[in-house]
């Protein structure tokens, strides 16, 4: 049978959400992170330049190819040799924003990929820039068949927030290995968060399901 102690979850329990809050704003940045970055490197692969195109392709596939773990390392303890001395939530928040942005690249890319060409030549007919093009006619479009997989990667950042604690972040993870080492039980704080991130999780698939849907009733598509 299970040891559960109910007194100490509840005295472990602000803790956690404190944790939490930490949890919900480090996955909140780096996603904003990713979510800008991803589209600057969608649009730098769809320049005329094919130097442009082919170093963010290789730098992509790059980020995307290699753990997101070391990429948290590398920016918090290699940064500095370069100059760049970040905090762990900054240096954390910075490499999960570019982990993903590497993901997101690709979800935009599809979109932008499905709008149809005769948009382009309408655009072009009426002397658009190609900014203008862009965000005033080929991203709207391209948003509403991105929404499914930006939805998907906002989860998988929320769930991998833990990896922050390797440099010290206090999210879920980090407060539950500290609560273990400091009182030597483990079931309760890992149980917790465990039922936390589904708390967390779930909801926010079932919203984004539910927003994309509103939004394609609202933009006509089926």
């Amino acid at each position: 049978m299970l040891d559960w102690r109910w007194d100490f979850t509840i005295d472990i329990l602000p803790r956690l959400m404190v944790a939490t809050g930490n949890t919900l704003m480090a996955a909140a940045f780096g996603y904003a992170i990713a979510m800008v970055l991803g589209l600057v490197f969608a649009l730098a692969q769809r320049t005329p330049s094919r130097a442009v195109t082919m170093i963010v392709r290789e730098m992509v596939e790059f980020i995307r190819s290699t753990p997101l773990v070391l990429q948290i390392f590398f920016v918090f303890y290699v940064g500095p040799q370069f100059g760049l001395r970040l905090s762990p939530w900054t240096a954390g928040m910075i490499a999960i924003g570019l982990h993903y942005a590497a993901y997101l690249s690709e979800v935009y890319r599809g979109g932008l990929d499905s709008v149809p060409k005769g948009q382009w030549e309408a655009a072009t007919s009426l002397n658009l820039s190609t900014a203008r093009t862009y965000f005033r006619v080929i991203i709207p479009q391209a948003m509403p068949p991105s929404l499914a997989g930006m939805g998907n990667y906002l989860v998988g950042i929320l769930k991998d927030t833990p990896m922050l604690s390797v440099i010290g972040v206090a999210e879920l993870m980090h407060t539950a290995n500290a609560i273990g080492s400091e009182t030597y039980r483990f079931l309760e704080p890992y149980t917790m968060v465990g039922i936390i991130f589904l708390a967390l999780s779930l909801p926010t698939a079932a919203a984004i399901r539910l927003f994309e849907a509103w939004l394609r009733k609202k933009l006509g598509i089926v």
